[in-house]
Order: structure tokens, then C-alpha cells, then sequence
């Protein structure tokens, strides 16, 4: 093939050929940097991503003929991906990773081998399952934070707009303002840690009891009468008979292998999955806060009247757009959307109060 390539290519393909030479170099990079970062299985995974990107590569250097004197840069996302992979967890990385390789350009691509084309389409789903292992292990405390954060954001803008619109002074915008941000903070911190401590023991007391399988091998009944209970529920009497042998015959096992250790069965902690209760009432306590004061810092800072709404909201827009966009990022959709949607939502609900205090209007106090 690289003979033909040499013949029949156009100064276009070698320029595309170099762009793919780079774009699978900077792949490679990043897969190698969080590699370098993770441990056991999941190092083996990526070293094995960073492994096939150089066979892409290696491939278009043939293409080439060699080394090119001259390589264009990298893509913007490419690089972005390279910087955050040195420097943040993975999960935010292995996201945008996956957005990336979704896109392939090799579909379209007639110098691209099958063999080339079938990797990517497996590289994306390689991706996309470290990315949810990350997810995963990040969803309570996250779920709390960016939850925690918004309604910081849109609750006291709301509260700081409606009371505005009302005509009180801005000293009583301010009090009204820290006020909102002391309560709802105490309130989200409490609420998660209640929901999520008791979700936790929620799974604690429905997860599996080993004492009765443990006595299983003990029990006064033999294979005639556990097949009964299969026959009852409509199994014919061989089937049920076979089965009842069965699990007689591991009860019986489990109990002869109880005297070297027990045996571990690997599986996923769901309490993990849901989360730590302090790591969720501290995060929501302090992101609520932290969401909460951005409203508040035009009065904070002596500024009263339209001029502090506006800077409240500009803020506050900022804040939404950026808070959404990460969630798009971490749950693999298109970030702007996201975005877009995050700031409809809360200035949706701040222009609801900012009109009711005006309907209900009392003047200065």
C-alpha cells in the first residue's frame, strides 16, 4: 500500500496524512499520561489504548514515507487534552476522550485500513467504560455538589432579586441575601447527609446474609424435598430433582471450603456508587455557599439599585454556563446544550420572583 500511496496520492492526502500523524501522537500522549496516574487494571487498559494509537501512527508514517520535516500542530482538543491529562483526574479527561473518539475520522477515510477503522470504533468503547468506572465512583459526592451549587445559585438570586425588585434599601438586599445562603447551605448539608446515610443503610440491611448459607449444608432436608419447592413453582420432577442436587451439592462444598477462608466475590460496592454522607453534606454545604455568595457580591461590594442586579445576574449567568458545561462534559453530552439549559433554568426561576416583587412592590423601608 505504500507504494501505491507514493503514486497516487495528491499533496492534499499528505497534508491530511501528517494531521492524522499528530492527531494519533497527542492521543497517544494523553492515553500515556493517565496511565502513569492510574494503577492495576486500569493502567494495563490504557497502556494497551496508548499502544494501538502508535500502530495508527507507525501506519501513516509509512503513508509518509518517514518522518516529515515539517508536522502541523496538534488540534485544539488535542491539546487541551494533553494539558488536563497532567494535570486533573482522569474522569474529566476520559469524557471529553470519549466525545473524541466517537468522531473517527477513518469512516471516510479510503487510506485508513478496516483493521484501523474497527479500533477506534473499540477504543470508543473502551473509553466510555473507564469513563463510567470514574462516573461511577464519583457520583454521590458530585451529584451533591453540582446540586448543591445550582441551587445556591438560583435560589438566593432569586431571593436577592425578588426582595430587590420590592424597593427595600440594599442593606436589607444584603441581610436578606447572607441570610438565604446561612439556611439553605445548613439545610442542603443536613438533608444530604440524612438522604444519603440513610440510603447507605438502606443496602447495609438488604444486603445478602452469608450465615444462612453457611448453614445451608446443615439443614434437616434432602434432595427429595428441596425439589418440591421447584416442583411447586412448575418445574417437571426431573428438572427440579437435578437442581435441588445442585445447590445441596454447593452447600455442601461451601462449607468444606469455609475451613481455608472465605471466598471473595468481587462485584461492584454499591455503597461506593452512592457515595460517602459526610462527603455529600460537606460538598453540598459548601458548594450551596460558595453558589449562594455569587449573588450577593454586588451588594457585598456597596453597588445598589439596577446596577447591582445586572452585575448579580452577569455573574450568576457566568456561574450556570460553567456549571453546566462540566456536567455535559462528565456526562458525555454536548456541553453547550447543557449549558444553555442550566442558564434557562435559573434565570427562568429568578425572573418569577424578580416579577412578583415587583407586582408586590412596597416601597423603601
Amino acid at each position: 500500500m505504500t507504494a501505491a500511496a507514493a503514486a497516487d496520492s495528491t499533496a492534499a492526502d499528505r497534508r491530511r496524512w501528517a494531521r492524522y500523524l499528530v492527531e494519533e501522537r497527542a492521543e497517544g500522549a494523553v492515553y500515556q499520561r493517565l496511565a502513569a496516574r492510574r494503577s492495576g487494571e486500569e493502567r494495563a487498559i490504557l497502556l494497551g489504548l496508548a499502544e494501538a494509537e502508535r500502530r495508527h501512527e507507525k501506519h501513516w508514517l509509512d503513508l509518509l514515507g518517514g518522518e516529515p520535516t515539517r508536522l502541523p500542530r496538534a488540534g485544539v482538543r488535542s491539546r487541551l487534552l494533553g494539558w488536563m491529562a497532567g494535570r486533573f483526574g482522569s474522569i474529566f479527561v476520559l469524557a471529553l476522550a470519549q466525545s473524541a473518539e466517537a468522531r473517527s475520522p477513518y469512516d471516510a477515510e479510503r487510506w485508513a485500513t478496516p483493521a484501523m477503522r474497527a479500533d477506534e470504533k473499540v477504543h470508543h468503547e473502551v473509553v466510555r467504560g473507564l469513563a463510567a468506572r470514574g462516573r461511577r465512583r464519583l457520583s454521590g459526592s458530585f451529584r451533591a455538589a453540582v446540586f448543591g451549587a445550582n441551587d445556591g445559585l438560583v435560589s438566593n438570586l432569586a431571593l436577592v432579586l425578588g426582595i430587590g425588585a420590592t424597593g427595600v434599601s440594599s442593606g436589607f438586599v444584603l441581610f436578606s441575601g447572607i441570610a438565604g445562603l446561612l439556611a439553605g447551605a445548613l439545610s442542603m448539608g443536613a438533608g444530604e447527609f440524612v438522604s444519603v446515610r440513610s440510603q447507605r443503610e438502606l443496602l447495609t440491611a438488604t444486603e445478602a446474609n452469608e450465615d444462612a448459607a453457611a448453614a445451608a449444608a446443615d439443614l434437616d432436608i434432602d434432595e427429595n424435598e428441596l425439589a418440591l419447592v421447584y416442583r411447586a413453582r412448575g418445574m417437571d420432577q426431573t428438572e427440579s430433582l437435578a437442581r435441588a442436587r445442585r445447590i445441596v451439592q454447593a452447600a455442601q462444598e461451601g462449607v468444606r471450603r469455609a475451613a481455608t477462608g472465605p471466598v471473595t466475590v468481587q462485584g461492584a460496592d454499591a455503597h461506593e456508587v452512592v457515595g460517602s454522607d459526610w462527603t455529600a453534606a460537606i460538598s453540598s454545604f459548601l458548594l450551596f455557599a460558595s453558589g449562594a455568595i455569587i449573588p450577593v457580591l454586588p451588594w457585598i461590594f456597596g453597588m445598589e439599585g439596577t446596577a447591582a442586579i445586572v452585575l448579580a445576574l452577569v455573574l450568576v449567568g457566568i456561574a450556570l454556563l460553567s456549571t453546566g458545561a462540566m456536567v455535559g462534559v462528565l456526562s458525555g453530552g454536548p456541553p453547550l446544550r447543557r449549558a444553555l439549559r442550566q442558564l434557562a433554568i435559573g434565570f427562568g426561576a429568578a425572573a418569577v420572583t424578580y416579577a412578583l416583587g415587583l407586582l408586590f412592590g412596597v416601597g423603601a423601608v
